[in-house]
């Protein structure tokens, strides 16, 4: 398979050999294609190339029909995803019967309009019945947030987190060596221009010993090594570690991960309950950095409807996860647990991340929703949530019941 940007003889010529074009090629303004050619798909119908997803269990496999698939499948972005790119990880990771997973990745920020007939129902799916035409608040007003400091008999620790991606750069599963380089050079050095309390370093993963990555991971500092099945498919893995490191501040409760499944991944966490002092920091360090960028002419990708764009669209909007390890061995074996957590808009995971086992009654919950809700919402909710999850444990403990305290 060869990309040609190339004059109409040349392209006869491709035709002639039998030279499969793999897509437009266009300048990277993505505004002129350079050329607009014969491709591969053009051998077969659309039919011959639909995927079988009949034991699929994935909002992508959900929403695709061969009748989107045709009138998608020729399409590219000015980068050139295309739409086989968008579904690869949900093609060859069907899912978990019990668990619905996205199955589907944006190659850079045009993906959204471009895929939007397949990508807006994913959405739509996955974020609640988000409209085509809904509008995303986005709020990083942290001194809006009520309460936020809870027992640390209870609350361990307490962090939140988002992505961030930069504006005119393909995005992980589709970016060049070049674009992932030139993302690590634009962030390193704007966190490099932090001060105060959020000064620190920036560490590339290519010139970091293996005893180093180890410490950091399982301290939970630093994104593991790429062997998720779903990051593989989706084609974030490649060139691995180059263009990939991680900066934290001295305290090391202000983290920026860059180039792992988004161009960055921006964390404060600390130990103990204290998720107000976190917001505050996590809300003035992503002003500061955007700011820093800003000036070099710099942005990151969002607009009214999607919000923040990130690489899977579980993570539009705000991206936003703000979470607690909390200790709660009898409301966790409580029978409506579940239930209670849904209704509050909270998720659960193991406190070694998602799909890992609580141990000792000790959990990780956080906001469940993303998109259409604004930062501080989603902050608060996890909030209200906790402080009620803590008086119903400890009513428990009391030999109590929680009857009155359920969310209806």
């Amino acid at each position: 398979m060869a990309f040609i940007s190339a004059n109409k003889k040349l392209l006869a010529a491709a035709a002639a050999t039998g030279t499969l074009v793999a897509g437009y090629v266009l300048t990277r303004d993505g505004k002129t294609p350079i050329v607009a050619g014969v491709t591969a798909y053009s051998r077969f119908p659309p039919s011959a190339d639909f995927p079988d997803l009949t034991k699929h269990n994935n909002h992508m496999s959900k929403v695709l029909t061969p009748k989107i698939y045709a009138k998608l499948r020729d399409k590219r972005t000015p980068s050139g995803f295309t739409l086989d790119a968008v579904i690869q990880t949900g093609i060859d990771n069907p899912g978990h019967p019990f668990i619905m997973t996205v199955g589907c990745v944006a190659g850079d920020e045009e993906s959204y309009e471009t895929f939007k007939d397949l990508l807006d129902p994913v959405i739509s799916d996955r974020h609640g019945g988000y409209a085509p035409n809904a509008k995303h608040p986005t709020d990083l007003d942290s001194s809006k947030i009520r309460g936020g400091n809870f027992d640390e008999k209870y609350v361990l620790s307490s962090r939140v987190r988002t992505g961030r991606s930069i504006r005119g750069f393909g995005l992980p599963p589709h970016c060049t060596r070049a674009e992932r380089r030139e993302v690590e050079k634009i962030v390193s050095g704007a966190v490099d221009k932090l001060e105060g309390d959020l000064k620190g370093v920036y560490y590339p993963l290519n010139k970091m010993s293996d005893a180093d990555q180890d410490k950091l991971i399982n301290d939970h500092f630093l994104f593991d090594k790429p062997v998720s099945p779903l990051l593989l498919a989706s084609g974030m893995a490649r060139d691995w570690p180059d263009g990939r490191g991680i900066w934290h501040n001295k305290e090391k409760n202000f983290l920026v991960w860059v180039n792992e499944e988004d161009h960055t991944r921006v964390i404060s966490m600390q130990q103990g309950g204290n998720i107000k002092q976190v917001f505050d920091r996590f809300c003035s360090g992503l002003k500061q950095i955007e700011d820093i960028m800003k000036k070099d002419g710099n942005e990151y990708m969002w607009n009214e409807h999607l919000g923040y764009i990130l690489t899977c669209p579980s993570n539009l909007g705000t991206g936003l996860r703000a979470g607690v390890h909390i200790k709660i061995p009898k409301f966790s074996k409580h029978p409506k647990f579940e239930e209670a957590l849904k209704k509050m808009r909270l998720q659960k995971r193991g406190t070694g991340g998602v799909d890992t086992a609580a141990v000792g009654g000790t959990f990780d919950i956080s906001n469940s929703d993303r998109l259409g809700k604004s930062e501080v919402e989603l902050v608060q909710t996890l909030i209200d949530g906790i402080d009620r999850i803590v008086e119903m444990e400890k009513a428990l403990e009391k030999g109590q019941s929680i009857d009155d305290m359920l969310p209806k």
